[in-house]
């Protein structure tokens, strides 16, 4: 069961990339009064809880919006990309990656960036 204050400020589309409901979150892009980026509970955009939970389908229709961030932080200064790092996400780092817009260097707000947490958690693949 989810508790109240965790669902509180998470929008539809939040909950559907978070849990890679696909056809969901293609419904809910369609609609004209749905924001991509808005973020729910700590800052989390719906990007940051596809890729979080390692649905990459949901991670490419959002991209493919020109409105989503790719390097947007939640509250603690982690991107998309520091979780995948951090998790050793493998697919979803590269993904991101590809899209030539994020800045691999970007330290979270304990100045951890991503390539230090694919290194802390022996993630041996070049980036």
């Amino acid at each position: 069961m989810v508790s109240t204050n965790e669902t509180a400020d998470n929008t539809p589309l939040v909950w559907a990339a978070r849990n890679g409901r696909e056809r969901v979150v293609e419904t809910l892009l369609k609609q004209d009064d749905v924001t991509p980026d808005k973020p729910g509970n700590y800052g989390q955009t719906p990007l940051w809880n596809a890729a979080r939970n390692v649905h990459e389908g949901v991670i490419r229709m959002l991209l493919e919006r020109g409105e989503v961030n790719p390097d947007k932080p939640n509250d603690y200064g982690q991107v998309p990309l520091w979780f995948a790092a951090f998790n050793g996400y493998e697919g979803v780092v590269k993904f991101l990656l590809d899209q030539g817009e994020l800045n691999s260097g970007k330290p979270d707000n304990d100045h951890l960036t991503p390539l230090w947490c694919a290194a802390f958690n022996g993630q041996e693949r070049e980036w």
